[in-house]
C-alpha cells in the first residue's frame, strides 16, 4: 500500500471516529446474513479489498466463503452473490424481492435517489414504464432508432477515413459517435464532432467513468461520510456531474420555449407533454427536477458503457485478427461492400452475433453490476436478509463461470455458437443484468453494437501498432467499471 493510500485511510478513520462519536449510530436488525470476513470497527473489510481491483478481491473472498457471503463496505453490510446459480436465484427466481436499487453513495450525493436509474418503489416503476414506452415509440416513428444509429455509423466511418490510416486513439471518436445517438433521441438532434460544448460533455462523461472506477471513487462509496469532507480527485466526480446537469437543464429550457404538445420531437418533449397532462396531480412523478435527472441518467448511462464495449471490442479484434477476418467475410457474404448494415442482417450473421456477445462477456464493462437491495425481509437459501440489505450481483463471476462457459478466461466466439455454426443463446449472458432491473436501454445498445461494429469492419481492417500477441487485454481498472488500457491503431481501408 503506497503512502498516499495509507494517509487517505488514516484520514478516513479519524473522520469516521468523529462522526461515529457525534452521531452514535449502530447497526440493527441484521437478520441472519451469510458468513464473511470479520469486519474491523469503522473500516469494515477495507483491508481485504483492493480498490483498484474490487472484482479480484471479491472473487478471492468467494473462494473461502462460498458463492454467497457478506462483506462490510465501511460500516455497511453487503451481501455478495458469485456465480451463475446464485445470481440467477436472486435476480430471476426472486426478481421482485431483489428489485430495489442498492446504495451507491457517490451517485446518491448527486441524484438524491431521483431519476430513472437510482429511484425506487412506485416512482421507479412509473418512470421506467414511461421510458420504455417512449423508446419503443422512437422505434416506429418518423426517424426510428435504427435510422439514427445508421446515420451516426456513417459519420463514424467518415471520421475514420479522414485518419488516412495514420495511428490514432479511438477513445473520444467512439464516445462522440455513441453519445450522438442518445443526443438524437433525448435532445432531438446530433452534434458536430468538433462542437466545443459536445467535446466537453464527452470528456466529462469519460472522466466520470474513470473516477468512479478509481480507488478514490471506491473509497467514497466505502466511507461517504468522511470522504465528503476530504479533498481529492473524487470531488471532480460531483463537479463533472453538475456540469452535465447544467447542460441538460439548458436543453430542457430551450425545449420549453419551442414546445408543441401536438408534435413531440424527442424524449424531453414527451416528458414535457406528460408533465402538462399531470400538472394538476400533486402526486405526479413528472416534474422538472425528475425530467432533468432522468435525462441526465439516460445521457450518461447510454454513452459510456456502449462506447467502452466498442473500444474493448476493437482491441480484442486486433488481438485475434483471424476473428476479425471471419467477421469481415460474413459481412461480405450477407451485406456486401456498399450497402449500409441494417438490424435485419443480424439474424443472418451468427458468427458476428456470437463475436459481439463474446466481446460483451469477455470485456464485462460493468463487472459488479449495479447494486441491488431487497424490497422486504427475504429468505434466500439458508439466510434471512433484512429489508434494505444491499446486494452485489457479481456479474463478472457469471460471465466467467466455468459451469456455463467451456473456457471462460479465453476469448472464444464458440461460447455462443452451436455445433452447426448457428447462434446459441446462453442464460448466463447477463451483460445487461437480469430480472426486474435489467437495463432499459438493452434494445438500443444491442442495435448500436451491431451496426457500429459491422459498419466499421465493412470498410476498414483494424491494425495494431504492435504484434497481436503483445496486445494487453487486462483492464486498467476493474471495479465499478472495466476500463481498457489506452491504445492507438490504424484503420486500413479495405
Amino acid at each position: 500500500m503506497d503512502i498516499g493510500a495509507t494517509t487517505l485511510i488514516l484520514l478516513v478513520t479519524c473522520v469516521s471516529c468523529l462522526l461515529l462519536f457525534l452521531n452514535g449510530k449502530g447497526q440493527k436488525n441484521r437478520g441472519h446474513l451469510p458468513p464473511g470476513p470479520r469486519p474491523l470497527p469503522l473500516l469494515g473489510n477495507l483491508l481485504q479489498l483492493d480498490t483498484k481491483d474490487m472484482v479480484k478481491s471479491l472473487l478471492t473472498l468467494s473462494e473461502r466463503y462460498g458463492p454467497i457471503f457478506t462483506i462490510h463496505l465501511g460500516p455497511r453490510p453487503c451481501v455478495v452473490l458469485c456465480g451463475y446459480q446464485a445470481v440467477k436465484e436472486a435476480l430471476v427466481d426472486q426478481a421482485e424481492e431483489f428489485s430495489a436499487r442498492g446504495d451507491v453513495p457517490v451517485v446518491f450525493r448527486f441524484t438524491q435517489g431521483n431519476g430513472i436509474v437510482f429511484s425506487n418503489g412506485e416512482k421507479w416503476k412509473v418512470l421506467r414504464r414511461f421510458a420504455l414506452q417512449t423508446l419503443s415509440n422512437f422505434g416506429t416513428g418518423k426517424r426510428s432508432l435504427e435510422e439514427r444509429i445508421q446515420e451516426e455509423s456513417r459519420c463514424l466511418v467518415q471520421e475514420l477515413a479522414q485518419t488516412q490510416a495514420a495511428p490514432f486513439d479511438p477513445t473520444f471518436l467512439i464516445s462522440r459517435a455513441v453519445a450522438n445517438v442518445i443526443c438524437s433521441i433525448v435532445f432531438g438532434d446530433r452534434f458536430d464532432y468538433e462542437d466545443r460544448n459536445f467535446l466537453t460533455l464527452v470528456g466529462l462523461i469519460n472522466q466520470i467513468f474513470h473516477l468512479l472506477s478509481s480507488p478514490w471513487g471506491q473509497m467514497y462509496n466505502l466511507f461517504p461520510g468522511p470522504m465528503f469532507y476530504l479533498p481529492g480527485p473524487h470531488n471532480r466526480i460531483f463537479e463533472n456531474l453538475e456540469q452535465l446537469r447544467l447542460f441538460v437543464s439548458e436543453q430542457v429550457k430551450m425545449h420549453q420555449e419551442s414546445f408543441d404538445p401536438n408534435c413531440p420531437r424527442d424524449f424531453i418533449d414527451c416528458f414535457l407533454l406528460r408533465m402538462e397532462q399531470e400538472n394538476q396531480d400533486p402526486l405526479s412523478y413528472f416534474h422538472m427536477e425528475t425530467l432533468v435527472m432522468t435525462t441526465h441518467n439516460l445521457f450518461f448511462a447510454a454513452t459510456e458503457t456502449t462506447s467502452t464495449t466498442l473500444r474493448y471490442g476493437f482491441l480484442i479484434l486486433m488481438k485475434y485478427p483471424e476473428v476479425q477476418a471471419k467477421v469481415q467475410a460474413e459481412i461480405n457474404w450477407v451485406i456486401g461492400r456498399h450497402r449500409s448494415p441494417c438490424v435485419e442482417d443480424r439474424a443472418h450473421m451468427p458468427y458476428t452475433d456470437a463475436v459481439i456477445h463474446e466481446v460483451q462477456r469477455f470485456s464485462d464493462v460493468l463487472p459488479m453490476g449495479a447494486p441491488h437491495a431487497v424490497t422486504r425481509e427475504t429468505q434466500f437459501r439458508d439466510f434471512l436478509l433484512p429489508k434494505g440489505t444491499n446486494v452485489i450481483p457479481l456479474l463478472f463471476s457469471v460471465h466467467y463461470d466455468p459451469t456455463q462457459f467451456k473456457d471462460p478466461t479465453t476469448f472464444d466466439p464458440a461460447h455462443f455458437l452451436d455445433e452447426r455454426g448457428g447462434f446459441r443463446k446462453n442464460d448466463a449472458f447477463m451483460a445487461f443484468s437480469a430480472g426486474k432491473r435489467v437495463c432499459l436501454g438493452e434494445v438500443l445498445a444491442r442495435m448500436e453494437l451491431f451496426l457500429f461494429f459491422t459498419a466499421v469492419l465493412q470498410r476498414f481492417t483494424l491494425t495494431p501498432l504492435t504484434h497481436p500477441e503483445e496486445i494487453d487485454l487486462s483492464p486498467l481498472m476493474n471495479s465499478v467499471g472495466t476500463v481498457p488500457h489506452p491504445y492507438e491503431f490504424r484503420a486500413i481501408p479495405r
